[in-house]
């Protein structure tokens, strides 16, 4: 098992149960191989500020899904960050499944998890998203009509949304529940759809997959983050080589047009 490896190294890692359960749960279901994270990018130490931190990354894929990557920052008391996001197999039109946990001090604990859809078009939602409505009604505690800061509500996340700001004791039950049961409903979708063969369709999801690293990266509120711990120059580097990186970076773009 691959348990040993992912366990963070310091300290009052708050995240570390959920790790070991999307580990546990990924290798139990798929025929995992590791997929390569540029040099430099897999783990990363800092010691800026009072508390030290350190940044870890586990890339994957199979036939199923062609990157399943998650990320954990842990600076000791002060910051505890689970980061996720599965993409599926070009040949399948599934949602990624987004999730990004938070907590700051154990205090301020902020929670994402979503079925991210890559169309709106209400056939994709009925099929793919609907499926999460009576899951998502067992939560109503971790369905905070909070405001979105940083991205469009409307595109790329699902009416089934798991969006809140909680308590630690809540994480580690009620959120850590919800986790499990978001992951079990995802593979059960995987298990019921059927491949796309038409070149296409396949196209199709192709384009929707790479918007979807270029929107994620232009906006993502995370990159002031790692920059105050890990300096602007590495940050840049794991946005958009690793966390995103099918995106272009923003000057890049525009020297292109």
């Amino acid at each position: 098992m691959f348990s040993g490896s992912m366990r963070i190294s310091l300290h009052q890692a708050m995240y570390q149960p959920f790790l070991d359960h999307l580990e546990q749960s990924l290798f139990q279901r798929f025929t995992l191989q590791s997929r390569p994270i540029p040099a430099g990018l897999e783990c990363q130490v800092s010691d800026r500020g009072r508390n030290p931190a350190t940044i870890r990354s586990w890339c994957y894929e199979c036939p199923e899904y062609r990157k399943i990557r998650y990320t954990y920052i842990n600076a000791g008391a002060s910051v505890q960050i689970l980061n996720s996001v599965i993409y599926p197999s070009h040949h399948y039109e599934l949602p990624l499944l987004g999730i990004d946990f938070l907590s700051f001090g154990q205090i301020k604990n902020l929670i994402v998890m979503d079925f991210q859809p890559l169309f709106q078009d209400e056939a994709y939602l009925e099929k793919y998203i609907y499926p999460l409505k009576s899951l998502h009604a067992q939560y109503p505690d971790l369905a905070q009509d909070l405001e979105m800061k940083f991205y469009d509500a409307n595109q790329y996340f699902s009416n089934y949304l798991l969006f809140a700001k909680t308590d630690a004791e809540t994480v580690r039950t009620r959120v850590f529940a919800a986790f499990k049961d978001y992951l079990n409903l995802y593979w059960q979708m995987l298990d019921e759809s059927e491949p796309l063969t038409d070149p296409e369709d396949i196209q199709r999801i192709v384009k929707a997959q790479k918007d979807y690293d270029q929107y994620s990266a232009d906006r993502d509120p995370a990159s002031g983050l790692f920059s105050s711990y890990f300096g602007h120059e590495w940050s840049e580097r794991f946005l958009y080589e690793f966390l995103f990186e099918d995106a272009v970076p923003l000057a890049t773009g525009a020297a292109k047009k």
